[in-house]
């Protein structure tokens, strides 16, 4: 167990390293191809944000698109990983039917769709989307289907642990892939509306992916324990550049790809443990977040008021007297303090 331990600290330091010394390069290749942030001008209501726009005019033209580079690194890593294998230095390389493939089609597919509706949206200066908000959405529900159908059709899961509500919850085939169909939605989009303020949403999901990694390294899934570190590796070379002021950002394609490889964690994880309870706990930030920018919607459409002066619930916070720092370094805080219930309710049910 240790050298296996051993090897995934090695695959994540050498992510670590290879996207720290890429950076540099990446950034001017992203200046070169004016690929900077351009800040919205309309909300999701369709009106004027006049507020967010005051908070956020001196993000203008920031690099974006971060997540390009780790993809890039994602498929260096593999390709290392068959060598080595090859060579008979490892025994197994990072593609596995039952541990990695779903994981990794969801990074790579959902990283690429809106990495090229990045890229795009930027060259258009966001006057023009060049996928519409229909292909998107399609494009969104084929991935969750895809995520539900491999769980179901492939790994032949159908059974989820709610604990200590219910030992186990048996559902029919089409209930289960309902159910973690929208799991996914949901948690895709709230990592997506987390972001926005300098190290916010990479130094949480860097506690919630490390927690991941702990479960299962405990369960035996060393392949994507590896994953993980690789993952872990690339985002803490990352934050290096996204502390304020940010020289980087990440854009929608890192939080939507992001979101699709923790969905998949969570239904990997809950095959062997209650991982529904310590879930909500540990994403239980992030809930709020998605809670507090859907509850502005629904008010503003139905009644026509807003609920809140800004929301999601850090542009509160910032609307109200945070500066940016602060508000980051206090829910990174919280986000610590859930990290460590959830690990104790993890760890409850193993003793």
């Amino acid at each position: 167990m240790l050298q296996t331990l051993t090897q995934i600290l090695i695959y994540s330091l050498i992510a670590c390293i290879v996207t720290a010394w890429a950076y540099p390069y990446y950034i001017k290749l992203l200046r070169y191809l004016k690929a900077g942030k351009t800040i919205r001008e309309d909300s999701s209501t369709g009106d004027r944000s006049v507020i967010f726009t005051s908070l956020h005019q001196h993000k203008w033209w920031t690099p974006t698109m971060w997540w390009g580079l780790i993809l890039a690194v994602m498929v260096i890593m593999i390709i290392w990983s068959l060598i080595l294998q090859k060579r008979g230095v490892i025994n197994n390389n990072l593609l596995s039917r039952e541990e990695t493939y779903v994981l990794l089609a969801a990074f790579f597919g959902m990283g690429i769709w809106w990495l090229i509706d990045d890229y795009l949206n930027i060259k258009s200066r966001g006057t023009v989307k060049w996928l519409p908000a229909i292909i998107k959405l399609v494009g969104m529900f084929g991935f969750a289907w895809f995520v539900s159908y491999w769980f179901h059709m492939q790994l032949d899961i159908q059974v989820i642990n709610l604990r200590p509500i219910v030992s186990k919850l048996d559902l029919w085939q089409r209930w289960y892939m309902i159910l973690t169909f929208f799991m996914t939605l949901t948690i895709t989009n709230a990592i997506n509306i987390t972001d926005w303020l300098d190290w916010l949403a990479g130094g949480i999901m860097l506690m919630i992916l490390s927690m991941c990694g702990i479960i299962t390294f405990y369960y035996w899934w060393y392949i994507a324990t590896t994953v993980i570190g690789i993952v872990l590796g690339s985002l803490l070379a990352f934050l290096r550049f996204n502390i304020n002021p940010a020289k980087i950002f990440m854009g929608d394609s890192w939080s939507l790809a992001l979101g699709w490889l923790f969905s998949t964690l969570v239904y990997l994880i809950g095959i062997k443990i209650w991982f529904i309870i310590p879930f909500v706990v540990l994403f239980g930030l992030c809930l709020i977040e998605l809670a507090t920018s859907a509850l502005q919607i629904f008010r503003k459409k139905i009644f026509k008021r807003k609920l809140f002066p800004i929301a999601p619930l850090h542009h509160w916070l910032e609307y109200l007297w945070m500066n940016e720092s602060s508000i980051v370094m206090r829910l990174r805080l919280i986000q610590g303090i859930l990290c460590m219930i959830s690990f104790i309710l993890v760890m409850y049910q193993l003793v």
